[in-house]
């Protein structure tokens, strides 16, 4: 094992797959002569040339809309969005053609086609840079969406979702770029299924379940808890379409309560949909009202104390844990 960044964990993924499929390019803005608005493509350009490695005008609609006619004719595109905030000026071309192509021709043109980049809120980005898509995106039938939080799981998803036969949505996160994290060397093939979760610790009290940024704040929280004798056990969902159902409520089962933490604004959240097929399927094994932690329900202010009060945060984990554990 090794240690390296989140940002060097999507790049291997990418240079990986650029070698394995010589039908798999990348484009977006910025992402060949300036490596990338974060560096996520260092040196892509110089080891596949240009015809692989496309700078794209500032047209989000244009060329997710170029990629998925690439897609329909065998090839393999990545499209990296500067930010998911971005992906809303391709909207149509995410949710109208790309998941529909598939039943809309009969059957006839698989779309093959990944969109990535950093999604959700960042630092001081403002209202319109800084919106968490996931619940958006997760509403239309036809697209994979994984949402990795750690190094490991950042090149184990990407190459899986390069690799689907379907359009997949790799929600990336700007805060983590830097952060570092254990993974296998380069010389073993990691492929990390879609629709699988992780238990990122295990515990007997209550379950705190998270996906990308929140799967840190989540960890600390547990082991603050840990120190009061509360055992956490932190579920990483890695993947919300498909979504790892088994691993949630099996956990459930085994510590009766339950926390959601999760990045983006909680109407019509994630959280949500998770505390309706929790109780659903498991009313009975619950011990408490499932407790939710998101941003609150305004838009994200740019001054740096207050967008800190809207963000969920590890200390807002561990009153909701108070609240389900009725300490």
């Amino acid at each position: 094992m090794r240690e390296i960044t989140y940002r060097q964990a999507v790049n291997e993924a990418l240079e990986e797959e650029m070698q394995r499929d010589p039908n798999v390019f990348l484009l977006g803005e910025e992402v060949a002569e300036y490596n990338g608005a974060y560096k996520v493509s260092q040196g892509l350009l110089d080891k596949f040339g240009p015809k692989r490695v496309l700078d794209t005008p500032i047209s989000e609609g244009g060329f997710a809309g170029l990629g998925i006619g690439a897609a329909m004719v065998g090839l393999r595109p990545v499209v990296e969005f500067m930010t998911f905030s971005f992906s809303l000026v391709a909207f149509d071309q995410v949710v109208n053609n790309a998941p529909n192509m598939l039943t809309m021709s009969g059957g006839q043109f698989n779309i093959p086609i990944v969109f990535r980049g950093p999604n959700g809120p960042a630092h001081q980005l403002g209202a319109t840079h800084s919106h968490a898509t996931e619940p958006l995106y997760a509403n239309f039938p036809g697209l994979k969406i994984a949402i990795p939080g750690t190094p490991r799981d950042a090149k184990g998803l990407l190459k899986t979702a390069i690799r689907d036969d379907n359009p997949v949505l790799v929600l990336e996160s700007e805060l983590l770029y830097n952060v570092t994290g254990p993974i296998e060397d380069k010389e073993v093939e990691l492929l990390i299924p879609l629709g699988k979760g992780e238990i990122k610790s295990e515990g007997v009290d209550v379950t705190i379940i998270g996906y990308a940024q929140t799967v840190r704040m989540a960890l600390a929280a547990a082991e603050t808890l840990a120190g009061q004798g509360i055992h956490a056990e932190v579920l990483d969902l890695r993947s919300i379409k498909p979504l790892d159902l088994d691993l949630i409520l099996n956990s459930v089962s085994k510590t009766h309560r339950c926390v959601i933490a999760e990045q983006n604004k909680p109407f019509c959240g994630i959280g949500s949909e998770l505390t309706y097929q929790i109780q659903r399927d498991i009313f009975d094994e619950l011990d408490a009202p499932i407790a939710r932690v998101a941003q609150e329900e305004v838009p994200m202010p740019y001054n740096e104390r207050l967008e800190e009060a809207v963000l969920p945060s590890e200390e807002k984990i561990l009153q909701a844990v108070y609240q389900v554990c009725y300490l």
